[in-house]
């Protein structure tokens, strides 16, 4: 049974237009609305100077918690995607940060990601990311054949 995304107390009845976090209530929708709208102006200022951090610290772990997961890519690759000025250019996009968020909300990811990979934007943002991920990869491949 889910909660309401924004008071965390009632059964959701509504999901936003915008980032489809699910809320309970007129108040709760207001409540998310402002913050929203503050959090969007904060990321736009942070973009028109090229720098993107996220709202809320993460670690790797908050990311591969799954057990299920197969393929798990090394925190030193993860950390080049925080470092990239390619991926902080697209992510000061509204509409790729949009999808980003659709995709997060989602009840099923793997529709969520079907739809997603039809836009072109989100396309050259996963693209981008792969690429980062895979240079490394094979330069610490190099790197090993060197050491050999």
């Amino acid at each position: 049974m889910q909660i309401c995304n924004v008071c965390s107390e009632q059964t959701p009845k509504y999901r936003c237009p915008a980032c489809k976090i699910r809320y309970c209530s007129l108040g709760c929708y207001k409540r998310h609305k402002d913050k929203v709208i503050e959090v969007q102006t904060e990321l736009n200022l942070l973009c028109e100077k090229h720098l993107f951090v996220f709202a809320e610290p993460w670690t790797v772990e908050d990311l591969l918690h799954e057990d299920d997961i197969i393929d798990k890519v090394p925190l030193q690759r993860l950390q080049l995607l925080g470092q990239s000025k390619e991926l902080r250019d697209l992510l000061c996009n509204p509409h790729l940060r949009q999808l980003l968020r659709s995709v997060d909300s989602a009840d099923s990811k793997d529709d969520a990601m079907k739809a997603a990979m039809q836009e072109p934007l989100f396309v050259e943002f996963s693209d981008q990311c792969l690429k980062i991920v895979e240079d490394e990869a094979k330069s610490l491949t190099s790197n090993k054949d060197d050491d050999l």
